[in-house]
Formats: structure tokens, sequence, C-alpha cells
């Protein structure tokens, strides 16, 4: 018997975790719960995880592993389904579908910066014996059944599933099409019967008879209607009915079009052309039900309408007031499936929904809330805040279609509507297994995108993603990764979780070509907890891909630099593509100017950075600016020596600096010689203007202020009398150069956040995946970090001078900061 080695090869995955100097700033312990059980007992922790088995750690260097801005579509076919879940499918065979060719060569089978795997990876998958073998060959056969089943949950009906709420009411029957409305089959011989007619008259029937044909055709059976459109005969009775359109009445010109709906016309057929140009022509003769009636069967037919849309929406602001409920809701549904936005209609719309909306069914409500999301809508904040009450009463009875629609609305609006939120957190995680992986998609963004942070939502969504990730499209994967990530929350099932996401982000490896801005999106949200497939990223960085991205409707250049800075940091041991030292220096500048006008000039930030000038000594021992600009926040740096006295460092280069500055030089005999004489030959021209500004300093020395005083006083930690120092308004003092690197005194650097609450979970003190991010990498490059977080700041803001400045003082000189440094 032969034997046959099967080879499987699967990405490599890069994990580093944050220093052990300062605990992650968690609300919850869930997940430090579930790692603490895997360490006690790693048997039962990776039960159920061995298909994920070969996905190998890179430990970078210095690291110690220890374990954080759309409608649904059809799911792909039951063979694709099962042939993407085959376990047993090598990487290289995933990226040979059409237009991937070349892809199949980024990836090497073995890469020359591959480490062996860390501890915590996941063992490797047992031997399966030839019984076991035998029997999991029958397997698909036997599972076709539960396949099918599956994939028909996951399959969704973008033209029939927002259309449920019409089911609700009996009034929509004059609204809309009803494909299920019962219809006596036509005998396929009278079908027959019609067309030979047709072919006989030639365009001698009258419209009325016309039209009675078009009605009848569409009665023939399902089988039947399909090779009609492509009849000739049929084609000869749309040419005649074109000839003679203006002669048709209204009802009848409705019911052709019914009929072509029903027939399934293509909506680029010339009998439709001529259809919508006569709707046009007649809207204002039409009632407001035959109007959104003929919008309708215009959408069933997908067909692009702007036309006949905006002189309906025309109509309707001029009768507004007359609208019924179902005709108002019919009505936003067609502006959502139209994707437009009427401005002038739009402040009636809200007036309309606050005088039905305790009429609306729950579904009615969804419907409103997903036209609104599809047509970009603006809402006021108080009508948003009206619908999410009303739902958050009732979140129990409202089907899981129309509280997703609900859930988009408030993520666009940016609402933070705690009783929906804390509803959702009951009522959502024991549905999360029926629901179809687009659904939960748009759950978990939800939550991220408002910064809610549910462990309950979470775990649920992490427990049946990996089950259902092989019908993730691109955009779902990356929102799934983006989301996890931006909440800092690592699942129990961790490794599962993660690694089926980024198997399915190497097989939908071509579709990031056209949507660069979803690769990213997924590669930031596993930066943010520390994961870096480095295949992934080497395909990121690469130069091809950089330059699609600048053709993207996105502004992408700025997650690049964060991607690119974060691996720098966090992976030294990464050999793959980088982005080029020109992008980063066009990247930071951007950045550096928005940090000017937007960030460093915030009120809590300013008066920090004042404070703490006046605490130790002058500008030059504080420096406010980005020192991690990819992280897009900003710092306030202080140096401490070991003893706890200020370092000064902000200082410009005397010589790059060439403006003039009034800087106070006194004007001493031996400088007006070396002025007159030149200076001596051993005195370089840094020493001179070093003197000079040293003479000027000592000039401006001022006693502080009684209150400084009080505060510093007390400190043994300040010695020098410059500390006790506050410069006199206007006036910049510059401290001397920075010593040379090796004559450096040793100390502690700190890197002061004055956070708000932007950078953290929702009514939490949980940091978000970003600032987690940020935190870990300065740590790594030798910071202290210091918090002032905004629950302590910001109420301080309104005391006296002196209890911030005893704050600050408590702040930067705690002994625990040096015994960190030493």
């Amino acid at each position: 018997m032969a034997t046959v080695l099967i080879c499987r090869r699967f990405p490599r995955l890069s994990r580093v975790t944050t220093f052990s100097t300062t605990a992650k700033c968690k609300a919850e312990s869930g997940s430090n719960k579930s790692k603490q059980k895997k360490e006690e007992n790693p048997e039962t922790a990776n039960i159920g995880t061995e298909s994920a088995a070969t996905i190998q750690l890179l430990n970078p260097l210095d690291y110690r592993v220890s374990y954080n801005p759309s409608a649904y579509a059809k799911s792909r076919a039951a063979s694709q389904q099962h042939a993407a879940r085959n376990s047993g499918q090598a990487l290289g065979d995933t990226f040979t579908s059409p237009g991937t060719a070349e892809v199949q060569h980024t990836f090497s089978t073995a890469s020359p910066q591959a480490l062996p795997p860390v501890r915590n990876a996941l063992p490797k998958p047992k031997s399966i014996p030839l019984l076991e073998q035998t029997v999991s060959e029958q397997l698909p056969a036997a599972q076709s059944k539960e396949e099918a089943e599956k994939d028909k949950k996951e399959m969704h009906d973008s033209k029939e599933d927002p259309r449920v709420f019409q089911k609700g009411r009996s009034e929509y029957r004059s609204l809309s099409y009803d494909k299920f409305e019962p219809i006596e089959t036509l005998p396929s011989e009278e079908g027959d019967l019609i067309l030979h007619s047709v072919a006989i008259h030639k365009g001698s029937q009258s419209p009325g008879t016309i039209a009675d044909y078009f009605r009848k055709l569409s009665c023939l059976p399902a089988e039947k209607q399909a090779a009609l459109v492509s009849e000739i005969r049929f084609n000869i009775l749309c040419r005649c009915a074109v000839k003679t359109l203006r002669l048709f009445s209204t009802s009848d010109l409705i019911d052709i079009l019914k009929a072509c709906v029903r027939l399934a016309v293509p909506s680029t057929h010339p009998l439709l052309n001529a259809c919508e140009n006569e709707f046009c022509r007649r809207v204002w003769d039409m009632n407001l039900d035959q109007l959104l009636l003929v919008a309708d069967y215009w959408r069933c037919l997908v067909r692009s309408v702007p036309s006949y849309l905006s002189i309906l929406f025309s109509y309707a602001n001029m009768h507004w007031k007359d609208l019924t409920l179902p005709q108002f809701v019919q009505l936003v549904y067609i502006i959502g499936e139209g994707r437009r936005s009427p401005a002038d209609l739009m402040p009636k719309m809200e007036s309309m929904i606050l005088k039905y909306l305790d009429s609306f069914t729950l579904e009615e409500i969804g419907a409103i809330c997903l036209g609104l999301f599809k047509s970009l809508s603006g809402i006021s904040d108080h009508v948003m805040r009206k619908i999410a009450y009303r739902v958050s009463l009732q979140m129990e009875e409202m089907s899981t279609y129309a509280l997703v629609n609900v859930l988009k609305m408030l993520r666009y609006t940016r609402i933070d509507h705690l009783p929906v939120m804390k509803e959702l957190g009951k009522v959502i995680p024991a549905r999360i297994p029926t629901i179809n992986i687009q659904g939960i998609m748009h759950i978990t963004l939800t939550c991220s995108s408002l910064h809610y942070f549910d462990e309950g939502i979470m775990a649920a969504v992490a427990t049946s993603l990996p089950s259902k990730v092989t019908y993730c499209r691109s955009k779902d994967a990356a929102k799934f990764l983006w989301s996890f990530g931006c909440l800092d929350y690592e699942p129990p099932n961790e490794e599962e979780f993660y690694s089926s996401l980024i198997k399915q982000m190497h097989r939908k490896l071509h579709e990031f070509r056209k949507f660069p801005e979803h690769l990213l999106t997924g590669l930031l949200g596993l930066a943010f907890v520390k994961r870096f497939p480095e295949e992934l990223i080497d395909y990121a960085l690469r130069h091809e891909f950089v330059q699609k991205t600048r053709s993207s409707k996105y502004e992408l250049r700025k997650d690049l630099f964060t991607l690119g800075k974060s691996v720098e940091i966090e992976c030294p041991s990464y050999q793959g593509n980088r982005l080029p030292p020109q992008f980063y220096g066009e990247v930071t500048e951007m950045i550096l100017n928005f940090a000017e006008q937007e960030i460093y000039v915030r009120p809590e930030i300013v008066e920090a950075t004042s404070l703490l000038e006046s605490m130790l000594g002058g500008p030059e021992y504080v420096k406010n600016h980005m020192i991690l600009p990819h992280t897009r926040s900003s710092d306030l740096e202080v140096h401490l020596a070991m003893d706890g006295r200020p370092i000064p460092f902000n200082v410009k280069d005397p010589i790059a600096d060439k403006k003039l500055k009034d800087i106070g030089v006194s004007l001493t005999d031996d400088l007006m010689t070396q002025l007159i004489k030149g200076r001596p030959s051993n005195q370089s021209p840094v020493e001179v203007e070093n003197e000079a500004r040293t003479l000027g300093q000592e000039r401006e020395v001022q006693t502080p202020r009684a209150g400084d005083r009080a505060v510093l006083s007390g400190g043994a930690l300040i010695a020098d009398a410059r500390l006790q120092v506050e410069p006199k308004s206007g006036l910049l003092l510059e401290a001397p150069p920075s010593l040379p690197v090796n004559q450096q005194p040793q100390g502690v650097k700190l890197a002061i956040q004055v956070s708000n609450r932007n950078h953290y979970c929702y009514c939490s003190k949980r940091l978000l995946g970003l600032h987690c991010l940020k935190r870990r990498q300065l740590r790594q490059l030798g910071y202290v970090v210091v918090e002032l977080p905004f629950w302590e700041w910001f109420p301080l803001l309104k005391h006296t001078r002196l209890e911030k400045l005893s704050y600050l003082h408590y702040k930067v000189f705690n002994p625990a900061l040096l015994s960190r440094a030493g």
C-alpha cells in the first residue's frame, strides 16, 4: 500500500504582547480569566482548535509571549462553500481562482526569517487512522443535506428581504408588487395562440388587446416564461406596444409594467425605456398610490430611474401632509432603494416619523431605518433617539433583520443610546447562532463604531464565527477583525477565532485588489491585538498595492502609515516589503499639520503643558508633540534623571534654526571681545551661542508664584533652583543643547497621556485598541506611560491652579516611575 504525504501550509503569524510594566486597561476580566484557564489546563483549552494548529506564532525579538465606515448579498454556491471549508486544502491552492495566478508566487513554502513556534502555539494535528480516513470520505455525502440547510440560512435575498414589512398591512397591496400573489396559470396552448395572433396581425390590435395579451402571457408557467422573452413573436408584441404607448390608459400601462416584472424582462429592454419616458410624462396625472406602485415595479426590475424618482419626490414634497402611514413607509423604502436622499423632503419626513412613530409596526421601523441608511439621509439626534427608545421597549418582539437595520442607522448617526445597547446585550447573544454572517457583522460593527463593549455579545460572535467564516466576504472578515481589535477584546477561543479569519483573508486576497481598504482595515484590527500575519502584511506594503490605495475613494495613507510603523516597532525580524521613507515623510507632515491645528491646541492639553513648564522650570523640560505620529494622538514628553531631577531636552538645533530670537543676551566684555576680534580657535560657534544663551537666561530668572512654590517645596526630588523658576510670560527660554549620547544622564522618559473619553470604550475605563497599541509601542521604545485620564484631569480643570499643580506633581514625581527605569 502506497503512503502519501500531504504537506499543509498556512500563513505565518507574528504575535506580540505588552511589557509587564503596566497592566492592560480592561474593565472586564473575562478575557484574562480565559487565559488563566488555558495556562492551568492547556489540554482543555485546545479542544476544538486543532484545525488551526498549523498556524505558527512568530516570537519577535525581546518578547515574552504569555497569553484587543450595506445591504446583504447572496452567499456563494454550496459547492464553493464546501471547497473553501475543506481544511485539507493547501494555502497555495486558495490563490488559484481566476484572476489570482500571480498571487501564488507571493508566498514561499519556507521563509528564511521563520522562527520556531513559541510556547503558546497550538499543537500540530494528530495523524488520522486509516479507518477514520475512510469514514471521513463518506461524511460529505452524509452531510450534504446539513450543508444545504446551512447554506440556505446564510442566503439572503437582497430584493425580497427588505420588503418583509409589506406583509404587515393589506394597504401595501396597492403600493407594491407581490410575487406571491395567487394567479391563474395560463395554459401553454393559449399562450401559443396569443403569440400566433400577434405574428399574423403585426400591430393592428387595439391598445386594450395588447395590454390584455401582456397580462395573460405573464401568467404562463415559469418554465415557459424564461423562453418567452427571447421569442421573436413576443418582441413583435413589445414593438407594437412601444408604437401605441401614448394610447394606453394609465392602468393598462401599469399592467404592462407589472407583466414585465413577472416575465423578468431585462432592465435594458427597449420596451422599458419607452415605458420610463411615458411614466415621467404622466406623473402629474397619476395619484400617489400609482406613483409608488410604479416605483416599486422599477425596483423589482432592478432598473435605475433617477428622472422618475426625482419627479416622484417632488410630488411627495408637495403632498407630504396627505401621506398615509403605508404610503410614507413605502416612500422611505423607495428612497433607500434608489440610494437618493431628497434634501428638501427630509425635514418633512422627520415630522412624519414623529407623527406615526407609535403606530409603526416593528418591521416598518426597521424598513424606515434601512431606507434612511441606504440613502445616507441625515436625521436629527432627537428623532433617532425617539426611534431607539421605541425599539428598546420591544426589542425581544422585533425580528433580527429589522433590529439590524436599526443598528445600522444608530451607527450612521453615531447615537449612543444606552438603553438600546443594554437591551441588545440581553437579547442578541442567544440569537447569534441563527443569524447569517452579514447580520452578525453589522451587529459587531455597531458595537465597535459606538465604542460599546459587551462581552456577552462579543463572546457569542466569536463562538459562532469559525463555523460560518467561509461565508464571509472580504469586507465581513475585515470588519470582524477591526471590531474585535477596536474594542481590544480577545475571546476565550481567540486562537480558533483569529486563525479562521486570517485564513479567510487569504482566500479573499483577490478581492482586496478591488477593495484595498478592506485589507488595511483587517490588518489594523489584528495589529491592535498584537497579531501580525506576515504574508498579508508583505502584500499590503508592496508597491503595487500601495498604488492601488491611491485610487481608492477613501484616504488610506494614514492606515498604511500606522500599519507600516507598527510592524517596524513590534516585528523587528520582519523582512518583507516596507513603505519608502518618502511616504513616511509625506504622511507624517500631513498628520503633524493637523495636530498643530486640532490636537495640540485642545484646552486640556494646553493647560497641562503650561503647568508642567511652570512646575519643571521652562519649556525646555516639556515637549508637546507626537512621539508616535502613526498613532495620531499627542504626548507630553518629560525626562527625569535617576535622582528625580528634570532633564532639559526640548532644544532646537541652534544651527538648523536660522530665525533670530530675542534671547536676552548680556553684552559682557568677553562677548564684545569675541565679536570684535573673533572667537578663540578652540571654541566652536555652538559653544559661543550656548554661552550667550546661558548668560541671557540668568538675567531672566524670576521668583515663582507662591502657589507653585508650595507645590514644589515639599519635594525632596527637586534640588535644582532652576526648577523653582517660572519663565516670564511671552519669553521663550531655551536650555543648553542636549549632551552627546554617551554623556546623557541616565533616567526615565515619561510619555504623559492627556486622554479624552474618545480613547475609551463607552461609559468605561477600557482603552480602545488603537490607544492600547500606542501605549504598548511607547513602552517598547523605552518610555514610561503616565496617564492623565479624563475622569481625573477634566474635573480638575475647573479647580485652582494649586490643586492642578499638586496633581501633576504627584503624577510626574512618583517614585515608582524611577524604579521602573532602574
